[in-house]
């Protein structure tokens, strides 16, 4: 599987607060979600940026630096980023709890400080997730990242670990 997208960068201690506030967490609609994801981003506010729903265009990349996903254990925050339209997320380092649930949902996620201390907010990038080559468009470098196991893939392409098992009970 393969995706290529822009970029929208981030720096380290992005938390599950800052990726969608807790005061949306009463709602369970991924659409709803998508449309506060990262609004209270203080690099975003800061750097004087349109809200992220408006940025985000469907396929691409959020690249971030350290401990992306911090924070509380909450689903909905993958989930927001995966509905906002973002194929994959690049991070020097992950939260392990945020890890795991954005595999449970399907969104790819790759550890990879090279491609982190290389890419920029707006470069073009495309990742192959089986061989974990990630490709600056922009710049036409080159990094790798860990590819998925086989089973990883699997949960990915099937859309999170429910489509996964759903599928192999038919």
């Amino acid at each position: 599987m393969k995706v290529k997208g822009t970029v929208l960068r981030y720096g380290n201690d992005i938390d599950t607060d800052v990726i969608i506030p807790a005061r949306y967490l009463n709602t369970s609609d991924p659409n709803e979600l998508a449309r506060h994801c990262m609004e209270d981003s203080k690099e975003d506010i800061n750097a004087g940026k349109a809200p992220f729903f408006e940025r985000v265009k469907k396929g691409d990349i959020i690249v971030a630096d350290k401990n992306f996903g911090c924070g509380s254990s909450r689903e909905h925050a993958p989930l927001a980023i995966k509905t906002a339209g973002i194929s994959c997320v690049i991070a020097r380092t992950f939260a392990r709890i945020f890890y795991r649930n954005s595999i449970n949902i399907g969104l790819p996620i790759l550890e990879c400080p090279e491609a982190c201390d290389n890419i920029k907010d707006g470069d073009v990038v495309s990742v192959d997730f089986n061989t974990g080559v990630i490709v600056n468009e922009t710049t036409k470098q080159s990094f790798k990242a860990e590819p998925f196991p086989e089973f990883m893939q699997g949960i990915i392409t099937a859309g999170g670990l429910i489509n996964k098992i759903k599928g192999e009970n038919k």
